[in-house]
Order: C-alpha cells, then sequence, then structure tokens
C-alpha cells in the first residue's frame, strides 16, 4: 500500500441523488478533500450553493471538464452522471491521468476492455461498479457461491421509478457471476408461454431478470434459488444512499494503489 494521504476529489454530477451524497460524505471526511465539481450548468458557482448540507463545500463548479481538469489538481474523479457523460468524463480522466471511480452503469464489456488496455498502459488506476454498497456486493458474491448448488434461479430487482436503465446493472453483474458457477440451463416449463409479453422477464442465459420500478423504493435486490424441498433467499436493502458512501470512500483510497481498471467493487474487497 502507498502511504495514505489526503485525497484531492472531483465530482461530476453534484447536484443528482448519488452525487450531492457523496459531497457530503466528502465533506465529513478528514482524508478527502473537493477541489471542484463538473455539472452541465452553472459554471463558476460554488457547490454549497447547489448541494444541501454542504455549506461548507467551497470547491467551484466546472460545465467545462477540460478547463477543471487543466485548472485543479486531482487524484480522483468520481462519476455519479450518465452513460454518455459518464463515458466522455472517464475518458477525460484518462487523458489527465486522473484516477476514475465510476457508479454509472451503461458500460459494455467491450468498452470497458477498451479503457481498461488504455490505463494499463499509463499504470492507471480506476474502477467502474454497478453499486458500492458493500452488502449488495456481499449478495454478489454469495449468489455466486449459491449459483453452483442451485441452478435454477431468478432475480428481482427494485428500484425508485426515476431510474432509467432496467435490469439495473447490479441485477445483471449478478447474473454474470452466477454463470461463473452455474451450470447453464433454461428454467421454466419446456412448453411455457407468456399470455401477457414480458411477464416472464428477461432472459439471461435461461435465468430470469425482473425489474420493478416504484417511488419509495431506492435500491433492492433479491436472489431466489429453487431446489428439491428448498427455497435459499438472498436480499439487499439500501433505504439510504448514504449505504453506498462507504464503498464509494473505500473505491477512492484503492485505486490509488491500482495500475488498471477494475469492474466491480467485489474485485477489491480484501
Amino acid at each position: 500500500m502507498t502511504e495514505k494521504k489526503e485525497l484531492r476529489i472531483i465530482v461530476a454530477g453534484p447536484r443528482g441523488r448519488m452525487g450531492s451524497e457523496t459531497i457530503r460524505m466528502i465533506e465529513k471526511a478528514p482524508d478527502l478533500t473537493l477541489v471542484a465539481a463538473v455539472d452541465h450548468g452553472h459554471d463558476g458557482a460554488r457547490v454549497s450553493e447547489l448541494v444541501p448540507g454542504a455549506e461548507e463545500a467551497s470547491a467551484k463548479i466546472y460545465t467545462d471538464i477540460d478547463a477543471c481538469f487543466s485548472n485543479e489538481q486531482a487524484d480522483v474523479l468520481i462519476d455519479f452522471t450518465n452513460p454518455e457523460s459518464g463515458k466522455r468524463n472517464l475518458q477525460k480522466a484518462i487523458d489527465y491521468g486522473v484516477r476514475p471511480v465510476i457508479g454509472t452503469s451503461g458500460f459494455s464489456n467491450d468498452e470497458v476492455a477498451a479503457y481498461r488496455a488504455q490505463m494499463d498502459q499509463k499504470k492507471l488506476g480506476g474502477i467502474i461498479a454497478p453499486n458500492f454498497a458493500i452488502g449488495a456486493v456481499l449478495v454478489m458474491k454469495f449468489s455466486q457461491m449459491a449459483a453452483k448448488y442451485f441452478p435454477d434461479a431468478e432475480i428481482i430487482e427494485l428500484h425508485h421509478d426515476k431510474k432509467k436503465d432496467a435490469p439495473s446493472g447490479t441485477a445483471v453483474k449478478t447474473a454474470e457471476l452466477m454463470t461463473k458457477t452455474r451450470q447453464a440451463k433454461k428454467q421454466g416449463a419446456a412448453d411455457e408461454k407468456e399470455t401477457l409479453p414480458g411477464a416472464r422477464g428477461a432472459d439471461y442465459e435461461g435465468m430470469r431478470i425482473h425489474s420493478v420500478r416504484l417511488p419509495g423504493l431506492i435500491a433492492h435486490q433479491e436472489v431466489l434459488f429453487g431446489g428439491k424441498g428448498e427455497l435459499l433467499t438472498l436480499r439487499h436493502d439500501s433505504m439510504d444512499r448514504a449505504s453506498f458512501m462507504n464503498g464509494v470512500h473505500y473505491a477512492a483510497e484503492t485505486v490509488m494503489d491500482l495500475e488498471t481498471l477494475v469492474y466491480g467493487l467485489e474485485n477489491i474487497l480484501d
């Protein structure tokens, strides 16, 4: 491990639900300093003017990420925006030698590989994670273990009604991990027929993924495993976005010791 030092952070998407929570976390962390934020508006304003609960955050807001990276010395970029902006910001971080922590979903395996190749050349550490809640990551790991013994499984993910992608990145990542240990199998009756299209959910190598979107939800996932005479249920619930912040903080510290791009928080947990 390198010697621990105070890390200088830039946050992209400071007015979003996750971005604003990240800023409040940074303000409370003695080893993190917010040096700037990147937003699509409010150029030149101060973060304290836009983020409730961050009245001491005097960092400047930039609309031009090139200007931000040119004017501010930063160790880490934390991005909770959207797939289009997240990919653009990740590339800019690579160009400027800033270590990215990306919580935006929508990256394909080929895109991750392309970014990783660039970062390997620069020995630049970074992470893309569908979920930063430690409990959610543990459910992913436990699901991978269970799938070896319970090939019949379905995933139900539940999120707030403002979430744009379905299924969630967490659900897809969980399914990906499960296929590493699960015997390939198409589930359900051989002559199964949907009387309403989509009733059985998305098909991921024979497993089914179901997405629920309702106001009042934050982020929840349940993985059901069925066997003869038994049912195993793994579930995680995030009732507050603060639940993601330990993982974000840990990722920001850990990328300083990495020399490549990692996909998934589970790959950096001890």
